[in-house]
């Protein structure tokens, strides 16, 4: 899979990477161990600007949930292509997804689905992972959402 193909199928859903974010802390947006890539959270955010504020069931409704998300995915596949290489990678493992919600809204399977899609959608078969969805009381900025995630190197 190379850039080209990345490309054709972000353009299906008129999409593009974005520039990479940078660490917010001294850490690293993408720690290889072994045949593992581990990226750093990723937040909605596009060249620096925050994107999707709020709770969901408050202020923000389950469709901006994955627009959020799939804004999040993109930064994941930004830092990919930036510090590994699509041609690298043999697949995504496992995505941790972290949301913040008002009191009565239980829609997060939905609001993920949108990271889920993404990675499904541009990296085909090497897209196909598990999750974890974590509900948490604040996330940076008050962001809405944040993914990190695990994948496996050639």
């Amino acid at each position: 899979m190379d850039n080209m193909d990345i490309e054709k199928k972000l353009s299906e859903w008129q999409l593009k990477l974005p520039t990479p974010s940078t660490p917010g802390g001294s850490y690293t947006p993408v720690n290889i161990r072994g045949k593992v890539a581990y990226i750093a959270i990723q937040f909605p955010i596009i060249n620096g600007e925050s994107q999707y504020k709020g709770r969901f069931g408050d202020n923000l409704s389950t469709e901006d949930g994955y627009k959020a998300m799939q804004q999040a995915a993109l930064n994941v596949l930004s830092q990919i292509n930036d510090k590994v290489g699509f041609d690298n990678i043999e697949g995504l493992n496992h995505m941790d997804a972290y949301y913040q919600s008002g009191e009565n809204w239980n829609e997060a399977p939905r609001v993920v689905d949108g990271a889920s899609d993404l990675f499904l959608h541009i990296l085909g078969e090497k897209g196909l992972h598990s999750r974890a969805i974590f509900g948490v009381h604040k996330l940076y900025g008050d962001l809405s959402v944040g993914i990190t995630c695990h994948f496996t190197l050639k």
